[in-house]
This record gives structure tokens, sequence and C-alpha cells, in this order.
């Protein structure tokens, strides 16, 4: 079967651009060929600074000839009926149509309709240059003179050729042959700009790869990624370093180069005085380099970096290497002043008196500092929600509430909170906006905080993702578990929550943040009361932010209630936060209906929600467990079918209308099952609930083989009513069984 070889090539794509583009050029042309009516056994894409490429394999040469039939109307319906259907079926007159008879309906045509197939090539050369057309680029331009002419063609750089071959590998391929935009396809390439500027002649895939290999150009970009990674090991092991590895680094080194060279640089050993997370991202956002460290070391850093070339130079790279070396030193000496210049007094210092009283700062550390500035510029958290002064101001005193909770000590879990953003007025974090949280670690302990305050800064923001770490030391749990329960009460008190896939302020993950924090350090704390009286601070905020808005504006001032919902925002929040514990419960491998069957409206503390779950699980995986489930369910599953009757239901079981011993079994084990599951659930111990009501099963199963629920006598059943009432309650301790499947 015959293979597609298809290569756009253009000036330099912006690397962030090509696995993408490349996964949507594959997409595009495989939906709008298999829509044409052809198959394929294999498709790959492949993609370099200047090149695009699609390697199809087994193409059908042919698509199949399409056989439909359209009814039409009955042959004795009007002429304009007729012409209607002549219209739909594409047929010029009735005679070509076929009469079909139904013993029902009667006689009516139908037009049977025969799509000849086309062949692969006509197909492609219709296709792609649709395809290049209407590409998804996030950014595209026009270029040349076409480009002031309307509807001019647009790509993400200016295209530079098309190669579009076709054919099996038994016979010579043919040229695909298109044009767009005045550049036709052929069987022309090009390799790598200065080692190979010829063109060259391509056949098909296998021969195209090697062409461009010897022409100085890696198609494949994991295997570019390969060649640098392994070059740069293997560059700083000779020079006794190790490489600090970078995959995002790593990728878009890959995507800036066709033929890869390594090669090392080095600085001044005087600038390893700055901390190294500034050396490395200096060096890799301004230079793209990686940066080393002697063997064996975890914190420092090697005064050598790596850098990667697209050209093999005449001098085994020296110059490129002084070169690049010229520009990290000068990149380097901005950031030793960053970094000295955050240490130092600042020059409005007489002007922070009063922010420093209000948080009980200290003016002779820099840090305290920057966080007093951070207060009297009345920098912005958001336009409903105050300054960032407020915002820290609500977070400390929450976090001094959880400290308690948490085991942590007030004052340092206040202290972390007060100076958790000062890093915000820093130089460094100014410059590398990363670093926030990282630089205030390193600016706390040269200004002697303590190590757990010092620790909170940068921890607080943790954890970032499902697979970030969880903040373990008391103090970062509770500023950790303040800032994020601050976050989501501000956004849900102005209204501003998740809809859909929107989440532009990242309330999906704060919520996990939270769930993470509380259920993996094992804490305790009852949501409800913490949310509700945390929304009073932030209504406070909301109305001098308001209140602000409107004097800038000119009018007066308003009440508080106009900016607080007509809901019940506490209950709405617990429900958000049950959304997402059930998500991180079924990630952790829990069953859906068990989360379900646990979680009720007003469960504020996530721990115990956790802990019931669990011993759920382990319970219903017994014996015991999925006889009484499926006991429970069938009284459950009675009791409702007879309240929606209307039928009477006794306000308790009644021992004295009681006819068989498996009631009185029954009633008996209840009562005694009841009781001790319900001191179990007020110690929470869930396990021991469930081994206390595990005694039902016999008696429940007993009782309905035994006992028949709807007696004709009305007050025998309502009383046996009663008892699957009790059943229910009985169970409902723990969980709601009728939510549980099976």
């Amino acid at each position: 079967m015959p293979d597609l070889l298809l290569e756009i090539r253009s000036e330099e794509i912006p690397a962030r651009m090509q696995r993408k583009a490349a996964g949507d050029l594959k997409k595009a042309v495989m939906d709008g060929l298999v829509e044409a009516g052809l198959t394929y056994e294999a498709a790959s894409e492949y993609w370099t600074p200047r090149r695009l490429t699609l390697d199809i394999r087994g193409l059908t040469a042919r698509s199949k000839d399409v056989r439909d039939e359209i009814k039409g109307p009955s042959t004795s319906a009007p002429e304009q009926a007729v012409q209607g259907f002549l219209r739909k079926a594409g047929i010029a007159s009735i005679a070509d149509a076929h009469v079909h008879t139904d013993p029902k309906k009667g006689d009516f045509y139908v037009a049977h309709i025969v799509k000849t197939g086309r062949a692969a090539e006509e197909i492609i050369a219709e296709l792609i240059p649709t395809v290049i057309r209407n590409f998804p680029w996030p950014k595209s331009m026009r270029w040349g003179a076409a480009s002031a002419k309307p509807g001019s063609m647009r790509w993400v750089r200016p295209l530079q050729s098309i190669v579009c071959m076709f054919g099996p590998e038994s016979s010579e391929p043919v040229v695909v042959d298109f044009e767009v935009d005045g550049i036709r396809s052929g069987n022309v390439t090009y390799g790598h700009r200065f080692h190979a500027p010829d063109s060259i002649e391509v056949r098909r895939f296998d021969d195209y790869v090697t062409k461009l290999e010897a022409a100085k150009v890696v198609l494949d970009a994991e295997r570019r990624k390969r060649i640098i990674l392994d070059d740069a090991k293997n560059l700083a092991f000779a020079a006794g370093l190790e490489l600090v590895e970078d995959e995002g680094l790593l990728e878009e080194v890959s995507g800036l180069v066709e033929w890869p060279v390594v090669l090392m640089g080095e600085f001044e050993e005087a600038f390893l005085e700055i901390p190294a997370e500034v050396i490395r991202l200096t060096i890799r956002a301004n230079q793209k380099c990686f940066v080393t460290r002697p063997q064996g070391a975890t914190d420092t850093l090697s005064n050598h970096f790596l850098l990667t070339s697209n050209i093999e130079a005449k001098d085994g790279g020296k110059e490129i290497a002084y070169g690049n070396g010229k520009v990290v030193r000068a990149r380097l000496s901005d950031a030793v002043h960053f970094w000295k210049t955050d240490q130092a007094d600042l020059p409005d210092l007489d002007l922070l008196a009063d922010s420093a009283e209000k948080f009980g700062l200290d003016l002779k550390k820099p840090l305290d500092q920057r966080m007093a500035r951070l207060d009297r510029l009345g920098v912005t958290f958001h336009a409903k929600l105050g300054t960032q002064g407020q915002r820290v101001a609500r977070i400390a005193k929450l976090a001094e509430e959880l400290a308690e909770v948490v085991g942590a000590d007030q004052a340092l879990a206040r202290r972390a909170a007060v100076l958790a953003k000062a890093d915000l007025q820093t130089e460094v974090v100014g410059e590398f906006p990363e670093l926030q949280g990282a630089m205030g670690r390193k600016y706390a302990l040269l200004q002697g905080e303590d190590a757990s305050v010092a620790a909170a800064l940068e921890e607080h923001y943790r954890p970032q993702g499902p697979s970030d770490v969880v903040p373990t030391d008391p103090v970062s749990v509770a500023v950790a578990l303040a800032d994020k329960l601050d976050t989501l009460t501000g956004f849900w008190a102005i209204d501003e929550k998740p809809t859909g896939s929107k989440d532009p302020y990242a309330l999906r993950r704060a919520a996990l943040g939270v769930i993470r924090i509380i259920v993996e350090n094992g804490v305790r704390v009852g949501l409800a009361q913490v949310v509700e009286s945390h929304f009073q601070l932030v209504d406070a905020d909301i109305l001098d932010a308001t209140v602000r808005e409107m004097r800038r504006e000119g009018g007066a001032s308003m009440s508080a209630h106009a900016t607080v919902g007509d809901y019940d925002r506490t209950v709405d929040l617990l429900s958000f936060l049950h959304d997402r514990l059930k998500v991180y419960l079924r990630d952790k491998g829990a069953r859906h209906d068990l989360i379900d069957a646990v979680i009720s409206p007003e469960a504020d503390d996530l721990l115990l929600v956790v802990s019931r779950v669990a011993a759920l699980g382990i319970f219903l995986d017994s014996d015991d467990g999925k006889n009484l489930l499926a006991g429970t369910k069938r009284a459950a599953n009675i009791l409702a079918a007879e309240e929606k009757k209307g039928t009477v239901v006794a306000s308790e079981a009644n021992p004295e209308l009681f006819r068989e011993d498996a009631e009185r079994e029954l009633f008996t084990a209840i009562n005694s099952a009841e009781s001790e599951a319900a001191k179990a659930v007020a110690l929470q111990d869930f396990a021991g609930a469930m081994q206390a009501l595990s005694v039902l099963r016999a008696p429940v199963d007993a009782f309905f083989e035994a006992v028949l629920v709807n007696d004709e006598d009305a007050a025998v059943r309502a009383n046996r009513l009663a008892l699957l009432s009790r059943i229910r309650s009985a169970t409902g301790q723990v969980a709601d069984f009728s939510k549980i499947a099976g």
C-alpha cells in the first residue's frame, strides 16, 4: 500500500509551538483523509525549528465507491413533491429513479446513488492546502507583497517549501501536485541553513531522513533531546561535574536547533555567592543554558554552564562559548545587584512606620521593610478584595487561629504569615517571579528568623498540584491552610467561582491543597466555623475596597450588605470542597458510591470523611458487610415503597406487637448494635462502628426469611415497618447504605 510523505518548511517556528503544531497537523490531515474515505496503517509526526513533517504508512490508493438509497415520495405524489425529491437526490429525471413497493404504503420512488471513489492523490491535493490555510496557530503572520491583500495566506512564519510524495515502496513515488499561496508542492527540501544550504531531492520518508541527516538535520525531536542530554552529561562528567537536569529547558532547546552541538562555558566563581536558584534562572531565562554542580553536591553549583549550539564551529565552539559567557556574566552581574539591593535598607524607610506598627514589623530587618512597603503602597490583590496588606492581615489572623489546631506556635505562625508575601517587593522576585517563596525563605534565614518561619515563607504556596509535596511543619501547615482558605472565601464572597473549564484564580487547585494538607497531615478541623468566621473579615475588606472605588468615581459609600450574596456561602463552599475531595479520593482508589454514602452537606471535618470511607470500604469487602448491605438495602427499599404509598409506619417498634421470634431477636440486636455503634462514632472509631453493626447481619437475614412485613393487620404491619426504619437509622450513623452499589 502507498505511503505519504508531507513536509511543510518555513522560517523558524517558536520552540514552544512546535510539538503541538505537529500534533495538530497530524490530526487535521488524518481526519481529512478518513472523512474522504481513505484508511491508513500508521502515522507519525516530526518537527524541527524549520519544518513540520508527517510520515503516513499504508494509505489506501483510492477511496471506495459508496452506494446509497434515497427514499422518495409515493408514485401518486404531486409534482411539487417529486421535483423536491429530484433536487435532493441530484438526479435529472424521475425516469432515473426506481419504483419500490411496500405492502402497507404502496409504490414509492427510490434513487440509487453511486458515488464513485476518488484517487488518493486527488484527495490529498485538495486536503493539504485547506489544512495549511486553516491551521490553528496561536499566533500567525502575513508576509510579502500578497500580505497587503485581504484574506492573504497566514502561517506562523513565512512558508518556504512543501514536499508531498505519494506511492508504494515497490514503485517510484509521485509528487502530489498542488499550490498554496504561490508555493507549489514538490520533492525538494533543504538541509541545515549554514552547513548544507543546497537543495535535496527526496523520494520517500526513509531516504528523506537519511538525506536530512547527511545535511546536518536531526528530524526526530526526541532524538535531538537524547543527543543534547547525553552530550551534556558526558561533557560535565569529563570536567568532574554533573548536569543539573531540566526537562522543560531540554524540550525548549531541542526546538531551537536542527543539529545540536553541546559546548561548555564558564563564569567567575565570585558569582556563586548568590543563591543557586537565582544563578540557574538567570542562565536559563536569558541564555537557555544548563547549569552544572560538583559531583555529589545538591545545593551548590559550579561556575560552568552548558549551551547547545546549532552549528559545528571550526574552532570547536570556543568563540561561541566565550560569547555566551560574556552575556551570562552580564546577566549575573544584574542578579548580584538585585541580591545585594534586597539586603539593603529601602530608600523610603522613613515612610514605613505606620505599616510597621500595624503588623509588628522590625524596620531594622530587610524583609520586614519589604512587607511594610507592600502595605504602604496599597498594592492591589484584587479590585473587589482590597490590597495585599489587607489580605496579609486576614491570613495572619487565620493562621494564628489554625496554629492551635495543627499544633504550631501561634506567635511563629503569625510571624510567618506576616512575612509570607514580603518577597513580592524584592528585586530578585521582581525579575524572576517563579522564585516567590524561595527567596522569602532565604532572606528570612539571612535576617535570623526561626527556621520554621523561614520554611513557611516558601512552603505556604504548596501543594501547587496533585504531585507537589505537602508542607508538614506545623507552622507551614497553619500558614498554607490560612492562605488557601482566604483565597477560597475571598472569591466566594465576590461570587467569582470556577465555571466549567474556566478557573482563572486556580480555586480548584487551592481547594485540593486544603484537602491534601488536612488529610495527609491528619488535621482535625471543623471548616464550617472557620470559613464562616473568615467570611466576616473578607466582607469588611470588600466594603473598604468598594468604598475606595466609589470615592474615586465620585460616589457615596454603601452598605456592606450589598456585597453579600443571598445564599449560604459557607454551605456552597463546603460543597465545592466536597466535590474536590471526591476527585481526590477517587484518584486514591476509593469507590465513588462509598464517598457519596459518607459525605453529607454539613460534613466539614474532611479527615473524618476520609476515615469513614476507608472503614466502610474495608467492612463491605467482608462477608458480614456484603450481607448486611443487602439486608439494609432491602429494608430501605421496602420502607421507601411503603412510605411513597402513604402506608402508616409506627413512630417506634412496640415489642408487645411482635408475633415471631425473628422480630424479637432483630429488635434486641438493633438496640445493642445502635448503642455500640453510636459510642464508636462518638470516638471516631469507624472500624469499631462497622464491627458493632455487623452483628445485625444474621438477625436481618432471619427476619426477612421468617417474617412477612406487609401483614394484613395494620398495626403489625406498621410495627414491622418501624423495625425496618430502625435498621436504616442504625446503619445511617456511619453511611447512607441506599447510595452504595450492590
